[in-house]
């Protein structure tokens, strides 16, 4: 079955996920360092752990399986969640699966490099309604792939010759 987990500590699109997931009925985990306001419904499951670098993303990263969604903008925890078979979605939308991940990794790499250095010194763009309905549309293409492959994934039989 399909779950989402939520990289809740600066995650702007809480609410939308929320939205999607209760309309798929999907079990939602929101994990976060600290105590979070989430909606009062045994679907969506509050997650706090202790205080450290990397905590939440581990517990993210440990208990994601194939075909579950992470809503996250941490590119390294993306990286984790893909190689144990689930589908990644940053809060504009961009999906980084097995096909994107590379791509995404590396460019993240060069922007550190850049911004170590000091040729780079100004953050993100903001975000906007636009990043959220593109994110909101990414979300729901990305729960219909994730059920219709986990529903085959259970179908499919092996081939068996004919007897001679």
């Amino acid at each position: 079955m399909t779950r989402i987990f939520i990289d809740a500590d600066a995650c702007p699109v809480r609410d939308e996920t929320y939205r999607v997931a209760l309309r798929y009925g999907l079990h939602t985990f929101v994990v976060s360092n600290s105590m979070m306001a989430v909606p009062d419904t045994p679907l969506i499951e509050r997650v706090v752990v202790t205080q450290g670098m990397d905590v939440a993303d581990d517990w993210i990263a440990e208990n994601t399986a194939a075909h579950d969604i992470v809503i996250s903008a941490d590119i390294p925890l993306a990286a984790r969640c893909v190689a144990r078979g689930a589908c990644v979605l940053d809060p504009r939308g961009r999906i980084l699966d097995e096909n994107a991940i590379g791509m995404a990794l590396a460019v993240r790499n060069l922007m550190t490099d850049l911004r170590d250095t000091g040729a780079i010194t100004q953050g993100n763009r903001s975000f906007t309604r636009a990043d959220r309905s593109t994110f909101l549309s990414a979300l729901d293409t990305a729960v219909v792939r994730a059920r219709r492959q986990a529903a085959g994934k259970g179908r499919r039989l092996p081939f068996i010759p004919p007897d001679p």
